[in-house]
Protein backbone atom coordinates (compact mmCIF):
# COMPACT_ATOMS: atom_id res chain seq x y z
CA UNK A 1 0.00 0.00 0.00
CA UNK A 2 2.07 3.47 -1.42
CA UNK A 3 1.15 6.24 1.69
CA UNK A 4 0.12 9.54 -0.52
CA UNK A 5 0.32 12.53 0.75
CA UNK A 6 -1.33 16.25 -0.74
CA UNK A 7 -0.37 19.60 0.52
CA UNK A 8 -1.28 23.18 -0.53
CA UNK A 9 -1.44 26.34 1.22
CA UNK A 10 -4.58 25.94 3.45
CA UNK A 11 -5.97 22.47 2.52
CA UNK A 12 -9.19 23.72 1.69
CA UNK A 13 -9.43 23.59 -2.36
CA UNK A 14 -6.23 21.76 -4.00
CA UNK A 15 -5.71 19.00 -1.93
CA UNK A 16 -8.84 18.12 -0.39
CA UNK A 17 -9.86 17.66 -4.24
CA UNK A 18 -6.74 15.73 -4.66
CA UNK A 19 -7.33 13.57 -1.73
CA UNK A 20 -10.72 13.05 -2.55
CA UNK A 21 -10.40 12.05 -6.29
CA UNK A 22 -7.15 9.59 -5.58
CA UNK A 23 -8.91 7.84 -2.37
CA UNK A 24 -10.87 5.02 -4.50
CA UNK A 25 -7.75 4.31 -6.02
CA UNK A 26 -6.99 0.60 -5.46
CA UNK A 27 -3.44 0.04 -3.78
CA UNK A 28 -3.14 3.61 -2.76
CA UNK A 29 -3.73 5.68 0.86
CA UNK A 30 -4.41 9.25 0.58
CA UNK A 31 -4.51 12.11 2.93
CA UNK A 32 -4.15 15.86 2.52
CA UNK A 33 -2.87 18.68 4.37
CA UNK A 34 -2.06 22.60 4.56
CA UNK A 35 1.00 24.67 5.21
CA UNK A 36 -0.60 27.51 6.72
CA UNK A 37 -1.36 28.14 10.26
CA UNK A 38 -5.25 28.26 9.38
CA UNK A 39 -5.23 25.11 7.50
CA UNK A 40 -8.09 22.31 8.05
CA UNK A 41 -5.36 19.78 8.42
CA UNK A 42 -2.11 21.52 9.08
CA UNK A 43 0.74 19.44 8.10
CA UNK A 44 2.60 17.73 11.03
CA UNK A 45 5.94 15.35 11.25
CA UNK A 46 3.55 12.09 11.80
CA UNK A 47 1.65 12.98 8.59
CA UNK A 48 5.08 13.67 6.58
CA UNK A 49 6.54 10.54 8.06
CA UNK A 50 3.34 8.69 7.34
CA UNK A 51 3.66 9.45 3.50
CA UNK A 52 5.73 7.64 0.92
CA UNK A 53 5.34 10.05 -1.79
CA UNK A 54 3.88 13.82 -1.06
CA UNK A 55 2.47 16.12 -3.26
CA UNK A 56 2.86 19.78 -3.45
CA UNK A 57 0.90 22.17 -5.62
CA UNK A 58 3.17 24.64 -5.68
CA UNK A 59 7.34 25.01 -5.59
CA UNK A 60 6.66 27.59 -2.61
CA UNK A 61 4.93 24.53 -0.56
CA UNK A 62 8.07 22.68 -1.54
CA UNK A 63 10.79 25.37 -0.29
CA UNK A 64 8.06 25.51 3.19
CA UNK A 65 7.96 22.06 3.74
CA UNK A 66 12.13 21.84 3.28
CA UNK A 67 12.40 24.73 5.37
CA UNK A 68 10.03 23.60 8.07
CA UNK A 69 10.35 19.52 7.98
CA UNK A 70 13.37 19.01 6.55
CA UNK A 71 14.47 16.36 9.09
CA UNK A 72 10.98 14.50 8.55
CA UNK A 73 11.72 14.82 4.20
CA UNK A 74 14.47 11.83 4.41
CA UNK A 75 12.72 8.84 2.84
CA UNK A 76 10.28 10.32 0.47
CA UNK A 77 9.20 11.50 -2.63
CA UNK A 78 7.93 15.40 -3.06
CA UNK A 79 6.80 15.72 -6.38
CA UNK A 80 5.49 19.67 -7.48
CA UNK A 81 2.38 19.33 -9.71
CA UNK A 82 2.73 23.36 -10.27
CA UNK A 83 -0.94 23.47 -9.94
CA UNK A 84 -1.91 27.92 -8.98
CA UNK A 85 -4.50 28.57 -6.41
CA UNK A 86 -7.16 29.45 -8.65
CA UNK A 87 -9.53 26.67 -8.33
CA UNK A 88 -12.65 26.25 -6.39
CA UNK A 89 -13.50 22.51 -4.91
CA UNK A 90 -13.61 20.06 -7.24
CA UNK A 91 -13.11 22.45 -9.98
CA UNK A 92 -13.42 20.73 -13.08
CA UNK A 93 -10.56 22.08 -14.35
CA UNK A 94 -8.24 20.95 -10.97
CA UNK A 95 -10.05 17.50 -11.37
CA UNK A 96 -8.71 17.14 -15.16
CA UNK A 97 -4.97 18.40 -13.90
CA UNK A 98 -4.65 16.29 -10.81
CA UNK A 99 -6.22 13.32 -13.04
CA UNK A 100 -3.47 13.89 -15.67
CA UNK A 101 -0.20 14.58 -13.13
CA UNK A 102 -0.67 12.35 -10.35
CA UNK A 103 -1.16 8.22 -11.87
CA UNK A 104 2.20 8.97 -14.30
CA UNK A 105 4.16 9.91 -10.96
CA UNK A 106 2.99 7.01 -9.29
CA UNK A 107 3.00 4.44 -12.10
CA UNK A 108 -0.87 4.17 -11.82
CA UNK A 109 -3.59 2.54 -14.47
CA UNK A 110 -5.49 5.84 -15.00
CA UNK A 111 -8.47 3.04 -16.00
CA UNK A 112 -8.00 1.62 -12.08
CA UNK A 113 -9.85 4.16 -9.68
CA UNK A 114 -13.68 3.30 -8.88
Amino acid sequence: MRRVLFVCGRNKLRSPTAEQIFSSYPGLEVASAGLNDDSVTPVSAELLEWANVIFVMEKIHRARLSRRYGKHLRKQRIICLDIPDKFEYMDEGLVRLLKAAVPRHLGLDVSASV
